[in-house]
């Protein structure tokens, strides 16, 4: 095996054409100079001011058609002031039932009704004693017409001797005697009577009636079923036929808690808001502060009139109420200044100092009276037109002339 000569061969220059050139330095180039222009432009941007996201509001002037602000909200429920569980006046059966949910009766009108046997039996039994009584009366009467003739005509023979004096005074006594009986009969007739008028009460207690109009929210009791109005008979025995309300006399109970109750004042105007419709705002007005307070709460209870009916307001219906600031009197010149959310209004530099923000979406620092807060608003006496626009809550990094964006 020639091995010098394999050797040489390997030392030899090859002379063949290569492969082609290639492009993945190109590509590599191209990208290097994309990611450049990307980091410059990136740089360009960051550098450029970004706007801050901030949420405004509008100052709104103080009296003029402007809605009055709310100086406290206090929740509570929709309560009836005339209201009755209906029963009957006696003990007895129910024999019908009148009434169902939902159902209008107007007053006088009857509802219910109970056996009334035992109630017509006792009628019975009181005209029957009223007709003896005046039988009675009757027999007396006549007897007494004989009694006045006897003695009339004794006392004529008496004077002229020819019946003894003794057989006159007999007949005058008897006449007398029968006077007395006629009197007693005839108030015997007067107690059976009002014994009979009693009865008759009796069997109209048997008819229960609708003591005022109103709209039947419950009924109680159904034919069969033993009512009293002393629930006698323990926990069989139902105590009413049914409950009525009023719905004229609905209005709206709030606890308001005695650190605020200050601001509530008789005649103040109030917007009610039930629960179930939270879009209906109701009008109304405080009727009356009830003097006395929930130790256990530490609440004072406050009565709140509806200016509005509706069939959508019901009884124990939740409902939020905000306190008005009350409209200014006739004559009298509505207040200056504006009304700006609380937040709006900031300490810097020892003074109150808001925000506003301008037409190229600029802030300016501005100093400004500020005068009470109510309701989560703040009273602006000076340095604030109404319609301007003010941040709220302002981050404590904003600046003079700094640029805001409102956050969405």
């Amino acid at each position: 095996m020639n091995t010098n000569a394999d050797l040489l061969k390997e030392l030899r220059i090859d002379r063949s054409p290569g492969p082609p050139p290639s492009r993945r330095g190109l590509w590599i180039g191209i990208a290097v100079a994309l990611l450049l222009v990307l980091l410059l432009g990136g740089w360009m941007l960051l550098g450029r001011e970004r706007a801050m996201q901030v949420q405004t509001a509008d100052a709104v002037a103080l009296g003029g058609d402007a809605a009055p602000a709310s100086v406290l909200d206090a929740s509570g429920y929709v309560v009836a002031r005339r209201m009755a569980t209906v029963s009957a006046k006696i003990t007895g059966r129910v024999r019908e039932v009148r009434i169902e949910e939902g159902m209008r009766v107007e007053e006088g009108q009857v509802m219910a009704t109970l056996d009334p046997i035992d109630a017509d039996a006792q009628r019975a039994l009181s005209a029957s004693q009223l007709s003896a009584a005046r039988s009675e009366i009757a027999r007396v009467q006549a007897q007494l017409a004989e009694a006045e003739a006897n003695a009339g005509r004794l006392d004529a023979l008496v004077g002229q001797q020819l019946v003894s004096r003794s057989q006159y005074d007999q007949a005058v006594a008897t006449r007398d005697a029968l006077r007395a009986q006629l009197e007693s009969t005839r108030r015997n007739a007067g107690v059976a009577s009002e014994g009979l008028r009693i009865a008759d009460i009796g069997v109209d207690n048997t008819v229960v009636r609708a003591p005022f109009s109103g709209v039947v929210v419950a009924k109680a009791a159904q034919p069969g079923e033993i009512v009293s109005p002393l629930s006698a008979g323990g926990g069989f025995t139902r105590t009413g036929i049914g409950t009525i309300v009023d719905m004229d006399s609905l209005e709206v109970e709030v606890d308001v808690g005695e650190s605020y109750i200050g601001r509530v004042q008789p005649k103040m105007p109030v917007q009610a808001t039930l629960n179930a419709y939270p879009d209906w705002k109701i009008p109304g007005e405080v009727i009356a502060i009830i003097p006395t307070a929930d130790r256990g709460k530490a609440t004072v209870k406050v009565r709140v009139a509806l200016k509005e009916k509706d069939a959508r307001i019901v009884p124990d219906m939740g409902v939020t109420v905000s306190f008005l600031e009350s409209a200014p009197a006739a004559g009298e010149a509505p207040r200056a200044g504006v009304r700006v959310p609380a937040g709006a209004v900031v300490q810097r530099e020892g003074a109150d100092m808001v925000f506003v923000v301008d037409g190229e979406g600029r802030v300016e620092q501005r100093p400004v009276q500020a005068g009470g807060e109510a309701g989560g608003q703040r009273e602006i006496a000076s340095g604030l037109a109404p319609g301007e626009t003010v941040v709220v809550d302002p981050p404590a990094a904003l600046a003079e002339g700094a640029r805001v964006a409102t956050a969405g």
